[in-house]
């Protein structure tokens, strides 16, 4: 069954802050993860290999695109050996698109927090309120969302519609 999140991305660069605000309010920081996420040729929504010291994930969604919180829908699952996977998927689909970032990684209950660095994109936030932790309705997850924009100080006109993938992709255009 997909899973549900409601997220929302911005450029930020008021990185110390959102680390202290985090802090402050008991997050549980996972670490600091390198990751690869490769994009792959596909009819329908996004196939995402995702590799890192920490997630290691195939995933899969679907999510429109829009500034501020929005739903997406996606599955997951988890990798144990990604670099076959890659080589499989590349020769079968094709790659789209590589997205490599700096990426930490915090937790306060079932909201999960990025402060991402992207080579050639710059500094970014992520908020994802997500029903994989807790049995939480939508309008929940988007409150959640909405909550920790104002807490975090995110401005409307920072917000990003698109992905990093769509990001680097239209750059190179």
């Amino acid at each position: 069954m997909p899973l549900l999140n409601v997220e929302i991305k911005a450029r930020y660069t008021n990185s110390a802050f959102m680390r202290q605000y985090l802090l402050d309010n008991g997050a549980d920081f996972k670490g600091t993860d390198n990751q690869t996420d490769t994009y792959f040729n596909v009819p329908n929504g996004r196939l995402k290999l995702r590799q890192g010291n920490i997630e290691n994930n195939l995933i899969y969604y679907e999510r429109e695109n829009q500034a501020g919180p929005k739903s997406s829908s996606f599955d997951l699952v988890a990798v144990p050996d990604a670099e076959k996977l890659k080589e499989i998927l590349s020769k079968s689909l094709g790659i789209k698109v590589i997205v490599q970032k700096k990426r930490e990684i915090y937790f306060i209950g079932n909201v999960k927090f990025h402060i991402d660095e992207v080579p050639g994109l710059g500094n970014f936030a992520e908020i994802e309120a997500s029903n994989k932790y807790a049995d939480l309705p939508q309008e929940k997850l988007q409150q959640q969302c909405d909550f920790y924009l104002q807490e975090l100080q995110v401005k409307d006109e920072d917000l990003i519609s698109v992905s990093y993938s769509d990001m680097l992709m239209e750059k190179r255009n």
